[in-house]
Formats: structure tokens, C-alpha cells, sequence
């Protein structure tokens, strides 16, 4: 469960959602299931916001392959909404790109790991609530 999480937290393209849904199916605990898929994709968040952090735009686009499209996108949504769009890094295709710019725009490291914790856990309660 860490592992897939993690990597859909990442830029690559990845869902975690049925490896949850199948250890949940399995007979696994939804509070464990919640706790660590929860850190697997904050971690892989924290991965993305290093990479923009250290390397900027150019590690998004020519060396992830984001396409400049959903690289904009991410970059206006949080010019547009400041630091508050990190609550929207669960949303798929524009999520794990305002991970990176967060990095890329230097914002605040503890305010991005809160965002960040709040808006993946709510996430992965919901969708485990739905299980349930």
C-alpha cells in the first residue's frame, strides 16, 4: 500500500485507489490502510515538492515528461489561489503538478506539509468511508 501510494503521489502516472480497495476487500484494517497510504502519498508529495524546489520547472517538463499544459495549468491555479491550491493536490492531473510548483514557487515547507496531510488523508478516508 505505501509503495503505490507513493507513487501516485508522484508525477508518474499511477493509481492507488484499486490496491487500496483490494487490501481493504482482503480483510485489512481501514486504519491502518488509511495511515499508510496517507504517508506513502505525502512522502511521494514531499518528493515532488524537493524536485521543484532543487530544480525548478525544467525537472517538471523536460525530465518528468509533465506535459507544459498541465504544467501551467498547476502554475496558475496556485498563482491564482497562493497557497491555498495545495488543497487541491488530491484532484487528479492538476494535483501532483501543484506539488512540484509549490517546490518551484518556494512555498513555505510547513504549510505544505499540512495541506498536503489534510487534503491526501481526507482523500483516502473518503474513499475508504465508501468501502466501509
Amino acid at each position: 500500500m505505501f509503495l503505490s501510494a507513493f507513487l501516485a503521489a508522484t508525477i508518474l502516472p499511477f493509481s492507488s485507489e484499486i490496491v487500496l480497495s483490494a487490501l481493504y476487500s482482503s480483510g485489512l484494517s481501514w486504519v491502518l490502510l488509511l495511515f499508510v497510504a496517507s504517508l506513502g502519498n505525502v512522502l511521494g508529495s514531499v518528493v515532488n515538492y524537493v524536485l521543484g524546489f532543487k530544480f525548478g520547472k525544467e525537472i517538471a517538463t523536460d525530465k518528468l515528461k509533465v506535459s507544459e499544459a498541465a504544467f501551467t495549468r498547476a502554475s496558475h491555479t496556485f498563482t491564482k489561489w497562493g497557497k491555498w491550491s495545495l488543497f487541491l493536490c488530491w484532484v487528479p492531473i492538476i494535483g501532483d503538478p501543484i506539488t512540484l510548483v509549490a517546490g518551484v514557487l518556494r512555498s513555505p515547507f510547513w504549510y505544505f506539509i499540512l495541506a498536503v496531510t489534510i487534503s491526501k488523508t481526507a482523500r483516502y478516508a473518503a474513499l475508504l468511508y465508501v468501502l466501509v
